[in-house]
């Protein structure tokens, strides 16, 4: 028998950048979160995708990383206690006789709550893989789909497959690093930053990278190590190129998983919402940030950060119906103050 369910106004399903901001808007108001997401660290594609690249449309931060922008959020979060669930799936979400919601989780964690709220991005979300037989055994060792320790890659023949910015963006910057850099795309068109596939094509006519237009059609292995990789280019011929290491950046594929099957109206993979509360369709439950769709909806982290914080008023008002919501203003509330532990005098 599983331990009995955690009790909570709130559980917020995904850490990204969203889900975080979600903990602060629904904190101001008094309201406690537990956040649930499957990926082992807080920070969602932020931190799975780009931790390292610039950011540059946060409101009034020019210019910052998914890792500050992350770890920035933490500390703004941090006066209200929210409750980290890593590393585990929301297997299910079921409606109870009493108005609130059970949710499991895929490491058997159990919450009882009023409200919840989906930010969950994509969706849990996996890279789009090499579809070769056995290619698996390899990953982690010689087959990447993503750069974790950039310092592994330093002095070995890498070849690097996709045309987005991913792909591109670790070309250029293994290019210094790396013995050879090969880039192999099947066609000659690229979906990244124009500068980024200028200075790559000047990097291909200087031969200080090389750029192969087919697919890897298969690998060579010796004692258990891949060797070299066969790519069939775009003439039919095949080629072969010794490697230490394969990139692979096809992009992620997103997997609803679950939440498919919790009975909301979803549109295409994105669950639908209204634009006053960003309520999905069963009360209670909302959606923000990419998950989400609706009428004019633009994919921005700003916007997740807008949406996050009407859901958080239209959650107050639901949990308590008979209590007129005020809108305080940090900058001059003493008991938002007092919840942030902020002292303004300090400040003038």
């Amino acid at each position: 028998m599983s331990h009995s369910p955690t009790q909570t106004d709130a559980v917020i399903i995904g850490a990204g950048p969203v889900g975080l901001f979600q903990v602060f808007e629904l904190g101001l108001l008094e309201i406690k979160a537990h956040v649930i997401d499957s990926l082992p660290e807080i920070g969602g594609q932020c931190i799975e995708l780009y931790p390292d690249k610039p950011i540059y449309d946060i409101p009034a931060i020019p210019v910052c990383t998914g890792r500050e922008l992350t770890n920035n959020l933490l500390k703004q979060i941090q006066p209200f206690g929210a409750q980290f669930h890593l590393g585990q799936e929301v297997s299910k979400l079921e409606l109870q006789a009493d108005g609130r919601f059970l949710i499991s989780t895929s490491k058997d964690n159990h919450f009882l709550t009023k409200t919840v709220f989906i930010a969950a991005g994509v969706g849990a979300f996996q890279p789009r893989t090499l579809n070769l037989d056995g290619i698996e055994a390899y990953e982690g060792k010689q087959v990447f789909y993503s750069v974790k320790h950039p310092e592994q890659f330093t002095g070995k023949k890498i070849a690097i497959c996709g045309g987005g910015d991913a792909a591109l963006d670790w070309a250029l910057h293994f290019v210094d690093q790396a013995a050879s850099v090969t880039l192999i795309h099947r066609r000659d068109d690229f979906k990244a930053a124009p500068a980024s596939i200028a200075k790559m094509r000047e990097l291909c006519n200087n031969k200080k990278m090389q750029l192969l237009i087919g697919q890897i059609t298969g690998y060579e292995v010796n004692n258990d190590h891949i060797e070299k990789i066969v790519v069939k280019n775009i003439d039919g011929e095949d080629q072969k190129i010794s490697v230490d290491d394969l990139l692979i950046f096809f992009g992620l594929s997103p997997k609803l998983g679950p939440i498919a099957d919790w009975g909301l109206d979803i549109d295409r993979k994105q669950i639908t919402v209204d634009t006053e509360k960003f309520q999905t369709s069963t009360p209670g439950i909302y959606a923000v940030g990419d998950i989400n769709v609706y009428p004019g909806k633009k994919k921005l982290i700003l916007s997740g950060f807008h949406e996050a914080a009407l859901a958080a008023f239209a959650a107050a008002a639901y949990l308590n119906p008979e209590k007129h919501i005020q809108l305080q203003y940090t900058t001059t509330s003493p008991k938002l103050h007092k919840m942030l532990g902020v002292n303004p005098a300090t400040f003038e």
